[in-house]
């Protein structure tokens, strides 16, 4: 009897004492942003798809330019806000990549008047810029390459009722279409 006792024992308290030996598991640690000048040194060529450019001439470049307008600081007035646009946070989450990220993660390079830039969409690169990385998806995205699948849902963080300027059925999509930056197939 006395054995049935200890071995049930055992098979209770063993596991709860090799837990105690397991090494504590870390916290990934935040990947650093460097920037869409950094991003665009790779992604500016024909070869490449011309990203930087596309990137350029798109709205999500001049988003943060939008702050400062009277337009935007009209907007944050009628919202409530006591500060202009561009020093609002409700308006800077979705108009500055990084927005509220600590400081030590914003490489020399980032600069938030840059808008919604590469690293909004794709992550912070500071980890998977490295030609050596970024040649190997997997590890791209090990290192904090971001890819989404779901636009809909991706995008509407940021364009979704909650903003002012917000039109019932936008269409993802189609707006990504007007966005969209592919690496030609055979590079």
């Amino acid at each position: 009897m006395l054995k049935k006792i200890l071995v049930t024992a055992l098979l209770f308290v063993s596991p709860l004492l090799l837990a105690q030996n397991e090494p504590a598991k870390t916290e990934a640690k935040p990947h650093g942003y460097v920037g869409a000048e950094m991003c665009g040194m790779c992604h500016k060529t024909e070869k490449q798809g011309k990203q930087l450019s596309i990137w350029q001439e798109s709205k999500h470049a001049q988003a943060y330019k939008t702050l400062l307008t009277d337009e935007a600081n009209k907007i944050a007035k009628e919202k409530g806000f006591t500060t202009p646009a561009a020093k609002t946070p409700e308006c800077l989450k979705c108009h500055v990549t990084a927005y509220g990220v600590d400081a030590s993660l914003l490489g020399p390079k980032f600069n938030m008047e840059d808008g919604v830039q590469c690293e909004s969409c794709h992550g912070a690169g500071a980890d998977y810029k490295m030609l050596s990385i970024m040649k190997d998806k997997e590890k791209a995205i090990a290192n904090g390459l971001q890819i989404h699948t779901d636009l809909k849902t991706f995008c509407a963080t940021c364009h979704n009722s909650q903003s002012p300027t917000y039109k019932e059925g936008w269409d993802a999509e189609a707006s990504f279409q007007k966005i969209k930056h592919d690496i030609p197939k055979g590079n």
